[in-house]
């Protein structure tokens, strides 16, 4: 099973002041860092500023959605591995079945390949931040009727939406209900108070 000997990779980096000390704030990754937040930020930029560089919309379709599966394809198979030590795919079985495979990185055994602070903050908030403006960018486009728009949109919101959920179901676990998950943790919250 792929849950066993895992380590728990904090989402927010919400752990304890022991491990936090222990974590290096130092980027171990940079290009990696870099390429994480290069993409999600060039769609979006590409977005804002398309109606004002060019008049062809084909043109910024097909730029916005080359950025954006070109992201998709990074934090799925690349960055997220080397931030984080998450990793996500899909198996198909001989019998036809689909299988969704979430994974953290095992314990190391002296801790020395733990992932740094400072790269699990960049990687939580570019998988976080870019997906809930993307839903802004729906909303307007919707409400402002701009439809040719609203399939580009659509497009940022499923692939970012589609990553970020896969990251949070290898944070919580595979086999933990993300809906009851919630209700548990809004339910201590509500007993603290």
């Amino acid at each position: 099973d792929s849950s066993d000997d895992i380590e728990d990779v904090s989402l927010f980096d919400a752990d304890d002041e022991v491990s936090r000390r222990s974590k290096k704030s130092k980027i171990r990754h940079p290009v990696a860092s870099f390429f994480h937040l290069f993409f999600r930020v060039s769609a979006i930029v590409v977005y804002l500023l398309c109606e004002l560089l060019t008049s062809s919309f084909i043109a910024c379709m097909v730029t916005i959605i080359l950025l954006l599966s070109c992201d998709f394809w990074a934090v799925k198979n690349v960055t997220g591995r080397l931030m984080v030590g998450l990793r996500w795919w899909n198996q198909v079985d001989d019998d036809g079945r689909s299988h969704w495979i979430f994974e953290a990185r095992k314990v190391p055994a002296q801790g020395s390949k733990a992932s740094s602070e400072a790269e699990s903050r960049i990687f939580w908030l570019g998988l976080i931040t870019c997906p809930m403006i993307w839903v802004i960018f729906a909303f307007s486009a919707l409400f402002s009727f701009k439809v040719k728009w609203l399939a580009v949109v659509v497009m940022g919101v499923v692939l970012q939406g589609a990553n970020l959920y896969g990251y949070i179901r290898c944070k919580v676990g595979s086999r933990k209900n993300l809906t009851s998950m919630a209700t548990s943790y809004l339910g201590k919250q509500f007993l603290r108070q």
